[in-house]
């Protein structure tokens, strides 16, 4: 091995945490020669096809992630659960790495990449590129999206979001806008719901409690935006069934930071601690469709019937699972 080329295979393997290409040390000086008798004498051990890890013994998992990327091409970025690992989303490591292409290109056409899962898009121009030291992936929100249009019920894709936010690597109003520059987005109109509820509208998730819970579901209609003091401080609840000393807090924040979290819990231990007031807590999810409504009835109606005189009744709705109680 000439000495300029040991220089620089030593840099690529510096700058890929030892994993290297044929083509890559080809244009290093090395030729293919070289290349065969570190495999056949154990000192370099294949990976994919044509692509190579220079030592023996376990990588790190930036290496295997380098050589999946490699392995599929110009272009190529993490993406789905593995960009989702890198990118906080999750806590560990996906089995399968997840591995975006250009649309025209298909490096898996022959036999496949063992361990890892290839998805054909151009909806990763604007992947996140830091520098060259960084390992290319999709852009956090198209992370998310990617992963709800995988996701096999609402509640599933509406927890990507959650995490999202709450966990401050992105905002609602940029997954929004993402949201609406993609072709194709799973449970797309009960998203705009969702954003709109988040930016402040809940007005749309009261008439959704009043009309899609209480009235078809026989439920004593609550006292709205109920002002009250707590302490020496103003303050409301949303919905007070003053009979039943039970308050319905709606709440279409995506996520909370964490100070508001411990605000919401000690109001609702103040309710408890200074009126016996019982607070139970809906959002978005639980009001989107006509079924989370039953299931928000009947929670509501089992929360009030064990306080006070019996209500409720199932709707018209096929499958609605709110009992008949009767007026004791």
């Amino acid at each position: 091995m000439r000495p300029d080329a040991n220089q620089k295979v030593q840099a690529v393997l510096r700058a890929q945490k030892l994993i290297i290409t044929m083509e890559q040390a080809q244009g290093a000086g090395l030729d293919r020669c070289f290349v065969k008798r570190r495999l056949a004498a154990g000192r370099w051990t294949r990976k994919y096809r044509g692509v190579y890890v220079t030592v023996t013994g376990k990588v790190s998992r930036e290496a295997e992630l380098r050589a999946a990327l490699l392995r599929a091409g110009e272009g190529a970025v993490l993406s789905y659960w593995t960009a989702a690992e890198l990118q906080g989303l999750i806590d560990k490591p996906y089995p399968v790495i997840h591995v975006t292409v250009p649309a025209k290109r298909n490096p898996a056409r022959c036999g496949g990449i063992p361990g890892v899962k290839i998805h054909r898009s151009d909806v990763i121009l604007d992947s996140q590129h830091l520098d060259d030291k960084t390992l290319r992936r999709t852009r956090v929100e198209d992370t998310v999206i990617d992963l709800i249009n995988q996701s096999v019920t609402f509640d599933a894709a509406y927890t990507w979001i959650c995490v999202a936010v709450g966990r401050g690597r992105t905002t609602q109003e940029r997954l929004n806008m993402a949201m609406e520059e993609r072709g194709r987005v799973r449970y797309r109109r009960e998203f705009r719901r969702v954003f709109e509820a988040a930016s402040g509208a809940l007005s749309w998730l009261e008439l959704r409690y009043v009309n899609g819970v209480e009235k078809p579901h026989g439920i004593t209609p609550a006292d709205r935006q109920v002002h009250i003091r707590q302490d020496g401080l103003s303050t409301y609840m949303d919905l007070l069934y003053r009979l039943y000393k039970a308050c319905m807090e709606l709440d279409g924040a995506i996520a909370h930071p964490p100070e508001q979290k411990w605000d919401d819990e000690d109001r609702d231990l103040w309710n408890l601690a200074n009126g016996e007031i019982v607070t139970a807590r809906f959002g978005v999810r639980h009001l989107l469709t006509d079924e989370a409504m039953c299931t928000t009835a009947v929670n509501v109606t089992k929360i009030l019937n064990a306080r006070g005189p019996a209500i409720g009744h199932p709707c018209t709705r096929p499958g609605c699972k709110v009992p008949s109680y009767v007026q004791s």
